[in-house]
């Protein structure tokens, strides 16, 4: 069992959670089942998978976490951009949360590679 707490893609994906459910509660009433939802699930499924990963004996299995919490943050990367031009973002939420998005990207990537390689 690997310890998720000392990766840094996990403290990102866990930081990145918590703006995007303080985000979200300022969105239309309207979007609590649509978009709300929708990007709330995926930014906890990041470091849900990470951890998930973690607990698997497999390598293979623990890479194939990997792949599905970086696929659940390109999804949120477009549902929060979605959101920013329906107007429900200010810019400088936006704009540090892009940030945010692009780090835990970048650190999810690199380690995804890492992993690939024999």
């Amino acid at each position: 069992m690997r310890d998720h707490t000392k990766l840094r893609a996990f403290i990102l994906a866990d930081e990145l959670a918590l703006i995007i459910y303080k985000l979200t509660t300022k969105f239309p009433k309207e979007e609590i089942f649509g978009l709300t939802s929708q990007m709330r699930r995926c930014a906890v499924s990041v470091p849900s998978n990470i951890v998930e990963g973690g607990a698997r004996e497999s390598q293979t299995e623990y890479f194939r976490f990997w792949e599905i919490a970086f696929s659940s943050l390109k999804e949120l990367e477009y549902q929060f951009g979605l959101a920013y031009r329906l107007g429900y973002l200010a810019e400088i939420s936006f704009n540090e949360t892009e940030l945010k998005l692009t780090e835990t990207g970048k650190v999810l990537s690199a380690l995804i590679r890492v992993l690939r390689k024999p």
